[in-house]
């Protein structure tokens, strides 16, 4: 496995510290986020997914923990927006670049507002998708959001 990437790249090249966490990745797994974090014998709060989503029908990228799910009326709150959806995977991966399983907010094709919840603050260092299935990078969180001009807010259910 490659562990340089668009979004490694990224970080990189923003002069952002990182480290590479690479782990098994299981295409069958339930919930991605949760088998990374065990994978890595990391706690699922720590360990956030990256997700794309529609408010409004414009994209944005939300990365919350990998044990919670959005609440989308907090996300179309977010940015400005009167309803959120889910993006449709294809689409999702048009317009990132990216596979599903390994959609990383930094280094996407094209960027859109992207916003991460506050809770990362909690941890000296999230992991979060380097940018292909069976890689999470770890960082500090206000390096996360300075790389990908992320807003920190309160996005759980």
């Amino acid at each position: 496995m490659s562990r340089s990437t668009a979004a490694t790249l990224a970080l990189a090249k923003a002069g952002i510290a990182f480290s590479a966490f690479p782990y098994d990745y299981d295409p069958d797994a339930p919930r991605i986020g949760l088998q990374a974090a065990e994978a890595l014998g990391r706690s699922p709060d720590q360990v956030f997914k990256t997700l794309m989503a529609e408010v409004d029908g414009k994209p944005v990228c939300v990365v919350v923990p990998s044990d919670r799910e959005v609440s989308m009326k907090k996300l179309a709150a977010t940015f400005g927006g009167k309803s959120a959806q889910m993006m449709k995977p294809a689409d999702a991966e048009r317009l990132t670049g990216f596979r599903v399983g390994g959609i990383s907010p930094f280094g996407q094709r094209r960027t859109v507002p992207t916003a991460m919840d506050e809770t990362a603050e909690l941890f000296d260092e999230v992991l979060i998708n380097g940018g292909q299935r069976g890689l999470l990078v770890g960082l500090k969180p206000a390096d996360a959001a300075r790389a990908a001009q992320m807003r920190l807010v309160d996005l759980v259910a």
